[in-house]
């Protein structure tokens, strides 16, 4: 079979699982809302495998969230918004659109990844003035986990001028941000609102570190909680070893497990 040969038998198992007389009661009672969790999900397993470098549960797991594009496009079809057909021509004009160095006759001819980044903003700002966006951060969107928003937002403001050119001014944000935090959390009456701004400020400007020194703060945080988690896994193998429940150590002996396992490290 041809890719659109199997493309075309999808939309026909979609469009069965849907049919109101004879598909499936589960499929047939979703809607875009219900849906959507799903998706978010799928997008999660598809970046564990890679993560993993697990290359047939990639396969597996891409076919999944395959699987919901092709159920959205029967919602929309449904309901007159939209069908595949309509999805994949939006996407191969977009791909062109913004690839004028490649596919439209133009004596543009960047030579690096980096070089191709100023056409392809050119080309989305064109897109929201289409669109008639009025301000740069409204595309955004607000489902995005927050670090990864917040970096979208810096990244985007940086792109016409809002950020800082050197490093210190960065760093002492972050400093006088957590000031701000302590001066809130040891207020005479502490006020539980004030305390999460101040660290939400924090952490926007810790984002805003990450961004200036080429790391990316979702991996960086990821890294990190999977580092926590092997190392107090360390932990509670050492108190195993001693034959005692984490629940009867004091904080300075899981402590000392915690510096053996980093020595282990």
């Amino acid at each position: 079979m041809s890719e659109q040969q199997h493309l075309e038998r999808l939309l026909s198992i979609m469009a069965q699982l849907r049919d109101p007389q004879s598909g499936c009661p589960w499929d047939c009672a979703q809607d875009f809302v219900s849906i959507a969790p799903y998706t978010l999900e799928e997008t999660y397993e598809v970046l564990d495998a890679i993560d993993k470098q697990d290359w047939p549960a990639l396969k597996d797991e891409l076919g999944d969230l395959l699987f919901q594009v092709i159920f959205y496009a029967q919602m929309g079809k449904e309901q007159g918004h939209f069908e595949m057909a309509d999805i994949l021509t939006n996407l191969a004009e977009k791909l062109t659109r913004r690839h004028p160095h490649v596919f439209a006759n133009t004596a543009l001819s960047p030579s690096s990844a980096e070089a191709v980044s100023p056409i392809w903003e050119a080309e989305k700002a064109k897109e929201r003035a289409a669109k008639g966006q009025v301000h740069l951060l409204d595309d955004i969107p607000r489902q995005f986990p927050a670090l990864m928003q917040a970096e979208k937002i810096q990244k985007r403001c940086a792109k016409v001028g809002f950020d800082w050119d050197q490093l210190p001014p960065v760093v002492d944000k972050v400093r006088e941000e957590i000031d701000e935090v302590m001066a809130e959390v040891e207020a005479a009456q502490v006020n539980p609102h004030k305390v999460q701004e101040e660290v939400g400020d924090l952490l926007f400007a810790v984002v805003n570190l990450a961004r200036h020194v080429g790391v990316k703060p979702e991996m960086a945080l990821r890294q990190a909680n999977d580092k926590f988690m092997r190392r107090f896994r360390g932990v509670e193998d050492f108190a195993r070893a001693e034959k005692k429940e984490l629940s009867q150590c004091d904080l300075a002996t899981l402590e000392a497990y915690w510096q053996k396992v980093k020595q282990t490290e």
